[in-house]
């Protein structure tokens, strides 16, 4: 007689009533025919078959997300631990180029290859990553490699990184949010299981690979459910209400084959409509299976002979996949359907943008703070240096004033060219700087003749943008010009007033 169990419960150590160890421990029944893991507080109570049936995998399902999990579409080419080298690397290239380049200048005593600033390191290796160009010329042959080197990592980076977000853009293919139990833990997301499973035994007992979920469990954000049907679970727990269904692979395969049908036959075309769930790739948990009987049974003898051949002739791999169709059921890259881009794939872009506007805007606004801060700490260092020195610089000043009131002003123009035409120039070049230079050398002391025309001069003259002066020495000792030739000599066509 087969006796069908009133719940759902394999049971253990954490939950043993009304379960099916207990109909086996109380010799209710004589063998439990199901695919039961092997758990080592159970075997206290019933006897495993020797036969191992198979090894049972444990996966999750979840809701088909709508975009890819990956994160923002700029980042899910890489994973965090590449981005984490490649910020690492790009604030440290500049500092050790610039490091290298000093300690060879030192080394060598090159005096060609000057160093630039850490500045203009630090801007090449930024230049680079976004592939633009440089004006660093280094002469050196190990400086020219450094560079090299930064340009052939920075083209295989990019050339990666490029291909990748293609393909993350354009294919159908979703990251799923959840892959492991560490995804589980680290989100906080609620699960839903089978009561008195292997999982529930997994998580309560210490020592087993899913006991980093018994916290979760504590603070009710785990559901073992009693529900036979895994369909209502299913509905229930992960379309309606979003959890994680934890369950055992050929239980849950069936099931969602079951569901694709009969959505199938209510939209024909749609297939996001048929496939709303999706399976992790990788098993949680592994548990080796098989049948069991009570202690002190003598019906292994009889049963794990045949189970053995039923194992060995791969009759249990076929009956557990029977029925089943042999294309993946709503696999996670759904061929049928074209990929089209959302907002979602571009929101790192717009924050990007958002960013940079931001910190743009915020330095305009220190630079116009630090401005006025400057101008306000200069204009009280300029009054107060002014109100220490004021009768120092007046009393400086005033002298200087009064030498310059006392200084003799150039000689008249016309004073020099006064006393009839020579038709000969040297004649008139003598007239002028020789018989008049008693009389100016008289009215301004310090006038020297500069023409060489006479003897015993020794003047100089001088051609200034292509007109000529005369240079002499005023009695204050500064030195004057006087412009001797046409059109500039018409701006002096005046005389000193006393």
């Amino acid at each position: 007689m087969v006796v069908v169990p009133g719940f759902n419960i394999i049971g253990g150590t954490v939950d043993y009533t009304n379960s099916l160890i207990e109909l086996l421990n109380g010799s209710q029944v004589h063998m439990a025919a199901a695919f039961l893991p092997l758990l080592s507080d159970q075997r206290g109570y019933i006897f495993y078959s020797t036969v191992i049936l198979d090894e049972g995998e444990w996966i999750m399902v979840m809701q088909r997300p709508h975009e890819s999990a990956s994160g923002s579409g700029l980042l899910a080419p890489f994973d965090y631990r590449v981005w984490t080298l490649i910020l690492v690397s790009f604030l440290a290239v500049g500092p050790i180029i610039y490091i290298l380049i000093i300690l060879r200048n030192r080394l060598t005593g090159d005096t060609e290859q000057k160093p630039y600033s850490l500045g203009h390191y630090v801007w090449f290796v930024y230049g680079a990553l976004l592939k633009q160009g440089s004006v660093l010329s280094p002469i050196a042959d190990s400086t020219r490699l450094l560079f090299a080197t930064w340009w052939i990592f920075i083209t295989i980076l990019t050339s990666f990184y490029t291909a990748n977000l293609t393909a993350f853009l354009t294919l159908s293919q979703f990251t799923l949010p959840f892959n492991t139990v560490d995804d589980i833990l680290y989100k906080n997301k609620y699960f839903v299981t089978v009561r008195g499973g292997g999982v529930e035994y997994a998580i309560k007992t210490v020592n087993e690979s899913l006991y980093m979920l018994h916290y979760m469990a504590e603070n009710d954000r785990a559901v073992f459910s009693l529900d036979i049907n895994d369909t209502t679970n299913l509905r229930t727990y992960v379309e309606e209400q979003g959890f994680v269904f934890i369950r055992d692979r050929p239980a849950i395969t069936h099931t969602l084959y079951t569901d694709y049908r009969q959505r199938r036959a209510t939209s024909m075309n749609d297939e996001k409509v048929h496939c709303p769930f999706a399976q992790a790739k990788h098993p949680i948990l592994k548990k080796k299976r098989s049948f069991a009987y009570p202690i002190g049974s003598n019906l292994s003898h009889l049963f794990d002979r045949e189970l053995l051949n039923l194992v060995e002739s791969g009759i249990i791999k076929y009956l557990a996949v029977k029925n089943l169709p042999n294309a993946e059921i709503c696999p996670q890259n759904l061929g049928s359907t074209e990929r089209q881009l959302r907002n979602g794939d571009l929101i790192m872009t717009y924050y990007i943008t958002m960013v940079g506007f931001i910190v743009s805007l915020v330095i305009f606004i220190s630079e116009l703070l630090f401005r006025c801060i400057n101008q306000l700490w200069t204009r009280n260092n300029v009054n107060d240096a002014v109100a220490k020195q004021k009768a120092s610089v007046s009393k400086g000043y005033n002298q200087g004033l009064i030498l310059t009131m006392k200084a003799t002003p150039p000689p008249p123009y016309q004073s020099i060219f006064t006393g009839g035409i020579e038709r000969n120039a040297g004649n008139k070049w003598k007239h002028v700087f020789g018989s008049k230079t008693r009389q100016l050398s008289r009215e301004y002391p310090g006038f020297i003749s500069t023409t060489g025309l006479t003897t015993g001069s020794h003047g100089i003259r001088r051609i200034i943008n292509g007109r000529e002066y005369m240079m002499y020495q005023a009695p204050n000792g500064e030195t004057q010009l006087i412009p001797v030739r046409a059109p500039s000599a018409t701006l002096f066509q005046y005389t000193y007033v006393d």
